[in-house]
């Protein structure tokens, strides 16, 4: 709003009442005096913020007939991956005849791995002739244990080297009873895979048969960078049929624990 102007005439000041408004700040009043004003830049608009990653569900995640598999997404390293087996020994009640007849033995159910290397190279780890494995080197997989009773509160324990999951195509989990008579259904056997980060994956030992002594229970899969994760629950007679049925050709001889 511009009220009067005070301006010099002929030696005289004078003023000149003018109430003119102007709409839009200075801009227009200086415009009008001819001073040109450059506009204001456009407000930046701020660049959306990135999606929150998704969260990962750390709900227990069952493998069954219906839903055989899973895929964990690709990492450069997913650290320790560990695998438990635990299982109950049974009641163990056989009274005198089952103690002559070794029915009421405490079952020793123990935990294996068939590994096979990117680079075709395959090994056994086991407790049955101390092939234990190594964690640090190949076949990066270790059994950490022998429980030969099943009343280790944890079970027993096989430890993938996720650091080194580029150098290893694929790892096959089994179980088979050392000892005891062979009673799938008494065991309630349960193989659960930990991996960092994930949901724990878990497996039962389900639909046994008790004139096997071995069952093969899932199998990791390296698809380029990725876990996958596959239920198989077949029973054996032992480590040289299941390794007949797979195509892994080892060469097998009795061993002892």
């Amino acid at each position: 709003l511009i009220l009067g102007e005070v301006y010099r005439r002929n030696g005289d000041w004078k003023f000149r009442f003018i109430a003119q408004g102007f709409n839009g700040g200075l801009k227009p009043l200086a415009e009008y005096y001819g001073v040109n004003v450059a506009d204001e830049p456009a407000p930046v608009t701020p660049p959306p913020a990135p999606p929150a990653p998704p969260k990962v569900s750390l709900s227990k995640v069952s493998l069954t007939k219906e839903k055989p598999a899973i895929s964990l997404a690709k990492k450069d390293n997913f650290g320790e991956i560990r695998i438990n087996l635990n299982w109950h020994r049974g009641s163990g009640s056989g009274g005198l005849l089952g103690g002559m007849f070794g029915s009421n033995k405490a079952i020793d159910l123990d935990l294996g791995a068939f590994v096979e290397l990117a680079d075709g190279y395959k090994s056994v780890v086991q407790a049955l002739g101390n092939a234990f494995g190594n964690y640090h080197s190949e076949p990066y997989v270790q059994l950490q244990g022998d429980d030969r009773t099943g009343e280790a509160l944890d079970g027993e324990w096989l430890h993938i080297n996720g650091r080194e999951w580029k150098e290893i195509r694929q790892v096959l989990i089994y179980a088979f009873i050392y000892q005891g008579v062979p009673s799938w259904d008494k065991t309630d056997g349960v193989v659960t895979l930990h991996v960092p980060e994930q949901p724990p994956i878990e497996s039962r030992l389900t639909e046994g048969d008790n004139k096997r002594t071995l069952c093969a229970i899932a199998r990791l899969v390296n698809e380029n960078g990725s876990i996958r994760v596959e239920r198989i629950n077949q029973y054996f007679r032992g480590q040289e049929e299941m390794d007949r049925a797979f195509g892994w050709g080892f060469r097998w001889s009795r061993g002892s624990k």
